[in-house]
């Protein structure tokens, strides 16, 4: 994997037209760095999908208006990106609950698999645990500034209301195998 790819790839679409969101993704990537020692041999396939999973934010590249899709997309057919990076982007914070309030989630299963759960769930942990500034926070945090950011009705709040069971078990999940590293 290449780090150094993903984090000048994900600086191309997002610092400019996106500057919050390049925050985030740097502040991601920051987290999938820390998980290092619990990843083992994916621990770079992880920090590349950390960097770009918000990628099909970018006004450069959007089509459906999903990001998790139009990213991963654009990681397969333009940038020929590993199939596991792709996977990981497509899927990645619970994405298929918002794909099904979209009507888009048998195209994105028809699409991208879905990884293993250890790395599904370390990025959504690095997401989750991630501000829009890039700075450090709590998943259930997280969760309470993405209900006040999209507000009630909306589609990401749904989702994320339908997600949070998930989102939370997945970073007790990490913090349970950060905590059991020997020291």
């Amino acid at each position: 994997m290449d780090v150094a790819w993903a984090r000048d790839l994900a600086r191309r679409l997002l610092a400019d037209p996106l500057p919050r969101r390049w925050a985030h993704s740097q502040g991601v990537g920051a987290q999938a760095e820390r998980l290092a020692p619990i990843m083992g041999e994916n621990a770079e396939l992880l920090q590349c999908a950390a960097l770009l999973h918000d990628i099909g934010y970018s006004p450069l590249i959007a089509s459906t208006g999903f990001h998790p899709l139009d990213g991963a997309r654009y990681l397969r057919d333009v940038e020929h990106a590993d199939p596991r990076i792709c996977n990981l982007v497509a899927h990645h914070t619970c994405a298929i609950i918002e794909a099904e309030e979209r009507s888009l989630d048998r195209e994105l299963s028809a699409e991208f698999q879905l990884e293993g759960p250890a790395l599904v769930e370390a990025l959504t942990y690095c997401d989750t645990t991630t501000t829009p500034d890039g700075e450090v926070t709590t998943v259930e945090e997280r969760i309470n500034e993405i209900f006040g950011r999209y507000g009630p009705g909306d589609i990401v709040t749904r989702s994320i209301q339908r997600a949070t069971p998930h989102l939370i078990a997945a970073s007790q999940s990490v913090l349970k195998k950060l905590e059991d590293q020997p020291k």
